[in-house]
């Protein structure tokens, strides 16, 4: 079952496997409300989506969000229009075991990353199903494990919309 709060076809996502922590989700909430991204979570989650944490992080942008709940990878999927014939709605895994920077992509405005949970990342087999192009890192200094989920995808986030021309933004 996939739940619904609001949604526009066709704009650029951000998509979190299995989230953990409440306050990354309600910061990528606020996210999607500045940018106009789209939001999907997948279950399992290792918080309600009316988690008071998470809407203190959202702050009062929920109603200007563009977020959607699937209960799995494959719903998700659906919801994204990946597998469409002729479809071309591209999907980016950011994880840190990727050897192609982010900013190396010329990014469409419809683009989607697709990240895993805190504490664990990314599958492995939803990992496996993505091309090492399509496997993409943020550049750090050496020995610095990873970077907080909200600020990783803010970090992507802002550049795709950079690409493409900050649409939509005053």
């Amino acid at each position: 079952m996939t739940t619904a709060m609001t949604i526009a076809p066709r704009r650029p996502a951000i998509v979190l496997i299995h989230p953990e922590i409440p306050p990354n989700t309600g910061n990528l909430i606020r996210v999607s409300a500045a940018t106009g991204f789209e939001l999907h979570l997948v279950r399992p989650l290792g918080f309600d989506v009316d988690d008071r944490a998470l809407r203190r992080a959202g702050l009062d942008y929920h109603d200007q969000a563009f977020l959607l709940v699937h209960d799995d990878w494959d719903h998700c999927l659906k919801a994204l229009d990946c597998g469409a014939e002729g479809h071309t709605r591209r999907l980016f895994a950011l994880t840190t075991k990727a050897s192609r920077p982010y900013h190396e992509v010329q990014f469409r405005p419809d683009d989607v990353i697709v990240l895993g949970c805190e504490t664990k990342g990314l599958p492995v087999e939803i990992l496996a199903s993505f091309s090492p192009d399509r496997r993409l890192r943020i550049p750090m200094r050496p020995n610095i494990r990873s970077l907080n989920l909200a600020n990783s995808a803010s970090i992507v986030a802002f550049e795709i919309w950079r690409q493409n021309g900050f649409a939509g933004a005053v």
